[in-house]
C-alpha cells in the first residue's frame, strides 16, 4: 500500500467537477484497500438501496486498525470484512469500532465486529440509544403516533397501510448491538495511533452525528454530514413531529465551516474523498435556504405537506421515497414555522395544512 500524503493528491491529475477536487482517483474494489492518507485506508461496501456504495475507514492504531463504520448487517459486508481483515490486513488486530451515527448503513455491523474482533464500540450517546430504541422497534405494530402523523401530511390510505407493514424495519439490517460502548463527545480529542483526532459533532440528519479531523494529516472523516454531490436526507418523524432538525442542520454546516480549512481533505459516506470543503459547505445551506423560499412562495394558499413536494424536490415521489420527502418536506415547513413565517392548522379531516402568517 502506498502513502499518499497531501503533497501527492495536489500533484496529481486533477479531478474537478463543481468546483470540487477530487484527487484520489478509482474507488477501490469490495474486498480492498486505498491508502489515501499515512495511516488512513479507504473501503468500500455495497449498499441494498438507490444509493449503492458506501465508504468505510481504517485508521492505523497502534499495532492495529480502528475501523470507522460499518456497513449493513448483511452476509455479503461480512465476507467482504472477513478477506480484509484476515487476507489484505495479515490477520492484523482491529482495536476498536468508530461510528459516525446510527443509521444501518453506518452501525449495521458494528456488534458483529465489536463481539468477532473483541474490540469496543465508540460511539455518541444520542446515536447509542437512538440506534437500540429504533431497533426495538422491530417486530411492533405502526404505532398509533404514526398513522397520524402520515394522515396529516395528506397520505393516502393505500400509502398509510403501506407504513404500517413496513414499520419495524430498521433492526433488519443492524446486528445485535453491543450492551456497554464507549461515549463519543463534541470536541473531545482521541489518540489514535499516535495522532490526535478531534471530534466534532454535527445535528440534523442524525441526532448527534460523529465526524473525526486530524488536523496534521489535514482529513476530516465526514460521514453523511458533508457529502460532495448529494444532500444528507434532513427529516422529521413521528416520533417528535414538531422538532426542527433543518435548523440544526444549517447550524451545524456554520459550525464546521468555522473549524475546518478548505484544504482540509474530506472522507465522507458517500461519494468520492474530496477537497473544497468550505465551498460545498455554503451550497449546502445555501440549497436549503432556497429550497425554503420556494416553499413559502406557493403558501400564499394553504398547502398540504404533500403539496410542497413540487417546490422542493425536482424529482417525482413515488412509493419507494415518499417516506424521506415527507419528512424532509416536514422539516422544511418546521423551520418556516420556528422563523415565524408561517401557520399550521388541522382541519376537521385530520390534515394539516400551512400558509403565510
Amino acid at each position: 500500500m502506498d502513502g499518499v500524503d497531501s503533497a501527492d493528491r495536489a500533484a496529481s491529475a486533477p479531478d474537478i467537477r463543481n468546483g470540487l477536487l477530487y484527487p484520489c482517483g478509482e474507488p477501490p474494489e469490495p474486498g480492498t484497500v486505498k491508502e489515501v492518507a499515512d495511516g488512513v485506508l479507504w473501503v468500500r461496501m455495497p449498499l441494498p438501496f438507490a444509493l449503492k456504495w458506501i465508504n468505510l475507514w481504517l485508521l492505523r492504531d497502534g499495532d492495529g486498525w480502528a475501523i470507522v463504520d460499518t456497513g449493513v448487517a448483511l452476509e455479503e459486508t461480512r465476507a467482504y470484512w472477513r478477506t480484509i481483515i484476515e487476507d489484505v490486513l495479515g490477520g492484523a488486530k482491529i482495536t476498536r469500532v468508530f461510528v459516525t451515527h446510527m443509521h444501518p448503513d453506518h452501525v449495521g455491523l458494528a456488534g458483529w465486529l465489536t463481539r468477532k474482533y473483541q474490540c469496543r464500540l465508540w460511539m455518541s450517546r444520542l446515536e447509542y440509544i437512538s440506534c437500540r430504541m429504533l431497533v426495538a422497534d422491530t417486530g411492533r405494530e405502526a404505532p398509533d403516533e404514526g398513522t397520524t402523523f402520515y394522515q396529516q401530511a395528506g397520505w393516502s390510505e393505500d400509502s398509510i397501510d403501506t407504513y404500517r407493514v413496513r414499520f419495524g424495519g430498521f433492526g433488519k439490517g443492524v446486528s445485535r448491538m453491543p450492551d456497554a460502548y464507549r461515549r463519543l463527545s463534541d470536541g473531545e480529542t482521541i489518540d489514535i495511533g499516535g495522532r490526535e483526532w478531534a471530534v466534532i459533532m454535527g445535528c440534523g440528519h442524525s441526532p448527534e452525528h460523529a465526524c473525526l479531523y486530524q488536523k496534521d494529516l489535514s482529513v476530516l472523516i465526514s460521514g453523511d454530514q458533508v457529502l460532495p454531490r448529494i444532500s444528507s436526507n434532513v427529516s422529521i418523524f413521528p416520533t417528535e413531529p414538531d422538532a426542527d432538525p433543518l435548523t440544526d442542520w444549517l447550524d451545524s454546516c456554520r459550525k464546521l465551516r468555522g473549524l475546518v480549512p478548505d484544504e482540509t481533505f474530506i472522507l465522507p459516506a458517500h461519494n468520492e474523498p474530496f477537497v473544497g470543503v468550505q465551498k460545498r459547505l455554503t451550497d449546502l445551506i445555501e440549497g436549503h435556504e432556497i429550497g425554503l423560499s420556494r416553499i413559502l412562495d406557493i403558501l400564499d394558499e394553504p398547502k398540504r405537506v404533500v403539496d410542497t413536494f413540487s417546490a422542493l424536490f425536482k424529482r417525482p415521489i413515488g412509493p419507494d421515497i415518499l417516506g424521506m420527502a415527507t419528512g424532509e418536506a416536514g422539516a422544511h415547513l418546521n423551520t418556516l414555522r420556528a422563523r415565524g413565517l408561517i401557520d399550521r392548522t388541522v382541519g376537521e379531516d385530520g390534515v394539516a395544512r400551512y400558509a403565510r402568517t
